[in-house]
């Protein structure tokens, strides 16, 4: 499929955003293997390495793969990979394409050991890039990317974007100098930036006292602020009188709750999730922050629809184990699932405000209010006892 090689077209109504392509650049001109933009949905990954890419120009060649949950296939991942080097470098991976190829392909190993003599004849420098990375969750695959990264030449550079950080030593590349990275922290919207989209790019005309107010209530999640733009548009041409008033109102009381809001986090990010990691998601939504032992206290460890006999919402519930549970965190947190940081230890989280009224909105939608009553009895008593 020719589409996968290709980056998407820059944005016409595009923010820029140079203080993170200087970012990547200076990476790049240090020598840095890996480039890693890491985020959740709709924090505009793609869109800032495009822009990145377009700003690098000539000076580089560029290769592009946009993955899919069919690329966990091992061969099929690696042919795509090495057909998107080869177009943009001839010559480069023919022998690993036969081997890929052959009736029985040798170890990988042997395959990449191959693509890395032909990469370290590569002139000029070369990226690549490899697109929506979190949908893949083949072991081999990292193992092999572990193995090319590990051996790759100086002037060739891995890009990967991604909703979860990948199993790729990325502890090891870190103490080692050897990547940069671009978090959510980096990707939310400034004031700036927030004004310059608000007012110059989709013509709101808002005041900066409204646009602090979303920035506030979005923290910066360029999603939400597209959503929340996109919806006052519509407000602001089917209005004549009273038009400032009715915009200044739905800044105001714009929550996780907002359908366009709401839609989006429900597809692109809590029906991709395990039930049981919905479940924990939905019932750790009445707490403000918390955590490992809070949540073990409040978390019953399965859901029951309200009525039934089975019910685990009871008084009487068993805590999942403090452990289980802060394991649970630390992946939540390495899938970038809208878990804020609150300390430097791992310790304390709360959800990304949206996030987090959407999950209270769900809980209280799927089990009624006895439900949220009992998990607040339950971080009471936690806390009480503390």
């Amino acid at each position: 499929m020719t589409t996968k090689f290709f980056p998407p077209p820059p944005r016409e109504q595009l923010v820029p955003r140079p203080r993170l392509v200087e970012r990547l650049e200076a990476g790049l001109r240090q020598g840095r293997k890996l480039v890693l933009v890491s985020a959740p949905a709709g924090f505009g990954k793609t869109t800032l390495v495009v822009e990145a890419c377009q700003r690098l120009g000539t000076g580089c060649q560029l290769a592009w793969l946009s993955l899919d949950d069919a690329d966990n296939e091992p061969i099929r991942f690696w042919r795509y990979l090495v057909t998107a080097l080869r177009r943009v470098e001839g010559g480069v991976g023919d022998l690993a394409i036969d081997m890929l190829e052959a009736n029985q392909p040798p170890p990988f190993e042997t395959v990449l050991t191959g693509l890395l003599n032909d990469l370290a004849g590569v002139s000029p420098p070369l990226i690549l890039v490899l697109d929506d990375y979190h949908v893949i969750d083949t072991r081999a695959i990292h193992e092999g990317l572990n193995f090319l990264l590990d051996h790759l030449p100086p002037q060739i550079h891995l890009v990967l974007t991604t909703r979860a950080d990948p199993p790729l030593a990325l502890a090891r590349r870190r103490a080692r100098t050897e990547m940069v990275e671009v978090r959510a922290a980096d990707l939310r919207f400034t004031r700036e930036e927030s004004l310059a989209f608000l007012n110059a790019i989709l013509r709101l005309d808002l005041p900066a006292a409204d646009v602090e107010v979303l920035l506030r209530r979005t923290e910066g999640w360029i999603a939400g602020l597209q959503m929340a733009g996109l919806a006052m548009q519509g407000m602001a041409g089917a209005l004549v009188d009273g038009a400032p008033d009715r915009l200044h109102e739905f800044i105001a009381s714009f929550a996780g709750d907002d359908q366009y809001i709401g839609d989006y986090l429900v597809e692109e990010v809590l029906h991709r999730q395990p039930e049981a990691i919905q479940s924990f998601l939905l019932q750790t939504s009445v707490l403000e922050r918390f955590c490992a032992e809070l949540c073990s206290a409040v978390f019953s460890g399965k859901w029951s629809a309200a009525g039934e006999e089975d019910s685990m919402l009871t008084a009487d519930h068993r805590p999942l184990a403090t452990s289980k549970v802060r394991q649970l965190l630390e992946s939540l947190d390495h899938s970038n699932l809208f878990l804020v940081p609150l300390d430097n230890r791992q310790e304390w989280y709360r959800y990304h405000r949206l996030f987090a009224e959407l999950l209270l909105r769900r809980l209280r939608q799927t089990l009624g209010p006895e439900a949220e009553v009992e998990l607040r009895r339950r971080a009471s008593v936690w806390l009480a006892e503390r």
